[in-house]
């Protein structure tokens, strides 16, 4: 048989191996342009401030003011008090909040204690809070004997996240990955160590300043002129040589 004849008859025999050839090529040529998409987990694509976010939330801060009954009003101490909460309330930047005077109602001292709580205005008034930012409620207090009068403002505060999240074998990780609990200590401690939570939830306002003085130095500045404060003779140190 001649070499034409072995070839037709291995041809009449496997008819479909060029084409089985054709498609194992054709497979290899894919996988090696093949795309393997690995997703990364959620925890590893966002920072450490989205993946343990310190929650601001609201919650009421409350001083009392015992009035006993017969009591002409504040004592010395409870004014104090009284300022010094006052104080704690305007640093504390709490947004709309305003300060809220429970009066006691039907109770023995409840003339003492509405006394007491027209000096409480009084007083906030003469300390620079408006009369719109100082409001009274009136509380049933006829089941007690001797009520306080309680004032009281919304302030904010910061809840650090709960930390020790470790799903995942951190001996292990081909992937070079984040692990879950990076940087939930520090936002802990932030949330601990802050002094007003307001800040974490935008920046404060620019304070109120007079610009007279910066507007002069800034007109000497273009001019060229110096911007330094002129002394006056007895500003100036005598630098004379005192003779033998």
């Amino acid at each position: 048989m001649t070499t034409t004849s072995k070839l037709d008859a291995a041809r009449a025999r496997f008819p479909l191996a060029p084409f089985a050839a054709a498609l194992v090529s054709l497979s290899l040529i894919g996988c090696g342009h093949e795309q393997v998409s690995v997703q990364a987990p959620s925890f590893a694509l966002v920072s450490p401030a989205q993946r343990h976010p310190i929650l601001v939330s609201q919650k009421p801060t409350t001083m009392s003011v015992h009035v006993p009954r017969g009591s002409s009003g504040l004592s010395p101490k409870a004014r104090a008090d009284l300022l010094e909460f006052a104080d704690r309330f305007r640093a504390s930047d709490a947004g709309d909040s305003r300060l809220v005077i429970q009066a006691p109602s039907g109770s023995s001292n409840e003339v003492a204690a509405m006394n007491a709580v027209q000096q409480i205005r009084g007083l906030l008034t003469d300390y620079g809070y408006a009369e719109s930012a100082v409001s009274v409620e009136a509380v049933d207090a006829s089941a007690d004997s001797a009520p306080s009068v309680k004032v009281s403002y919304m302030r904010y505060v910061a809840e650090g996240p709960e930390c020790g999240n470790w799903p995942v074998n951190v001996a292990y990780e081909p992937q070079n990955m984040p692990m879950a609990n990076t940087g939930c200590a520090n936002q802990k401690n932030l949330a601990a160590m802050i002094a007003n939570p307001a800040d974490l939830l935008g920046p404060r306002t620019e304070t109120a300043r007079a610009s007279s003085r910066r507007d002069v130095v800034f007109d000497k500045y273009t001019k060229g002129e110096t911007t330094a404060s002129q002394k006056n003779e007895d500003g100036k140190v005598s630098t004379r040589s005192q003779g033998n």
